[in-house]
């Protein structure tokens, strides 16, 4: 098995930080790592607008191809030291599948990897990021009812990602698909939702897709696990699931971070 760390950001991103691709590839260099993907929160859909209050979850379409020129550069810089692949974080939308799937169909020929990933939820009020804070968080929750009912809603949002028809550059990894444990320590659960991750294990399954193994769970103060944790880990091995590591890494210093408890979680 390679060493791969397959989700990294960039300074491309609107909420990261302004380190260098260079950083990022060095960090990974110094730690042994085979293979890279820089995989940058793409552009929302046409017509989304982003409920975030500074609406910075995602690049501004404007800035894709200095995106790609950016990446083409730093893999002719590192050639023969380490393997790099161009790659994009992609958001299944709910309502936003023929968007997203135009997005993809003029894009897609230049990828070598991505992800799709669950940010946003669709409610009767509009849209909200679950990631966005514990006080976006807590404000879904009064709506929703239940901290249970806003899981409920995250893992229906992923299943229904998994089985969209994005089109023929969909991507095949699903992004850290238990996000809304990132904030357990404030909202705990009332009651596992184990059942709807089994399903959602099972459907990852039936469509050939991979998981991201996401580290970035470990560094967030109201979290500390990965997503998904270790029992969710051990199901999807059951049935024969693939994991890719990712460290989440918005910042070159959080490149490959805890690498070795993707090896220990997954012996």
């Amino acid at each position: 098995m390679i060493k791969k760390d397959g989700h990294i950001h960039t300074p491309f991103c609107p909420h990261g930080t302004e380190d260098l691709m260079e950083e990022y590839v060095l960090r990974a260099i110094d730690l042994g790592f085979d293979e890279i993907s820089f995989t940058e929160h793409a552009p929302l859909p046409e017509g989304f607008t982003d409920p975030t209050p500074d609406g910075d979850s995602g690049m501004k379409l404007s800035r894709l191809h200095s995106y790609f020129s950016s990446i083409d550069k730093i893999k002719e810089k590192f050639a023969g030291e380490i393997s790099i692949l161009t790659g994009l974080e992609i958001d299944y939308i709910e309502g936003y599948e023929k968007e997203t799937e135009r997005f993809l169909n003029m894009w897609g020929h230049l990828l070598d990897d991505s992800i799709l990933s669950v940010h946003f939820l669709r409610t009767s009020r509009g849209y909200t990021c679950v990631d966005y804070s514990a006080d976006v968080f807590g404000e879904l929750v009064e709506q929703m009812g239940s901290v249970l009912k806003v899981h409920e809603m995250y893992y229906e949002t992923v299943k229904a990602a998994i089985k969209s028809n994005l089109g023929n550059y969909k991507p095949k990894r699903l992004g850290h698909v238990t996000l809304p444990r990132k904030f357990q320590k404030k909202y705990p659960l009332e009651q596992q939702a184990g059942s709807l991750l089994d399903s959602i294990l099972i459907e990852v399954k039936k469509h050939s897709m991979v998981l991201d193994f996401n580290s970035a769970g470990l560094r967030k103060k109201d979290c500390g696990e990965t997503y998904p944790p270790e029992d969710i880990v051990k199901k999807a091995q059951l049935l024969d699931i693939p994991f890719t590591f990712g460290s989440d890494a918005h910042a070159a210093e959080d490149v490959g971070k805890d690498y070795d408890l993707f090896l220990r979680y997954l012996a």
